[in-house]
């Protein structure tokens, strides 16, 4: 089993993450990021990045959610990426979908809230 998923930091940050603490998520998860190398180093960055942009939705900026969740999308998007065994396809859509309502000047709330699920 990949030593990500298995740290038990990854799977604080991981909880923390779906119960809608996204500070907290993002605190957990950059202290490990901070101990990692490229390609699990991007992976973190993109689910920290998508962490901190819900931060930003909470306190009404959109511009900072719309900027962060475009920079974790594209971290969390590429060949050969580790998935810790996630769902990254599942988080991606999600993702996108928030993005899109915030370009297109919508409500987010209305989307489904990305969450860390594991893989089928």
């Amino acid at each position: 089993m990949d030593p990500i998923r298995l740290d038990a930091r990854f799977q604080r940050g991981v909880e923390l993450f779906n119960a809608a603490s996204w500070y907290e998520a993002h605190d957990v998860l950059e202290e490990l990021w901070h101990e990692t190398a490229d390609p699990d180093r991007r992976v973190l960055q993109g689910l920290i990045q998508v962490a901190v942009a819900h931060v930003h939705l909470e306190r009404g900026n959109r511009k900072g959610a719309t900027i962060l969740l475009g920079e974790g999308l594209g971290r969390l998007t590429g060949r050969a990426l580790p998935d810790f065994g996630l769902d990254l396809d599942q988080l991606r859509s999600r993702v996108s979908v928030r993005l899109q309502a915030l370009q297109q000047d919508e409500d987010p709330a209305s989307c489904p809230v990305p969450v860390l699920l594991d893989l089928p």
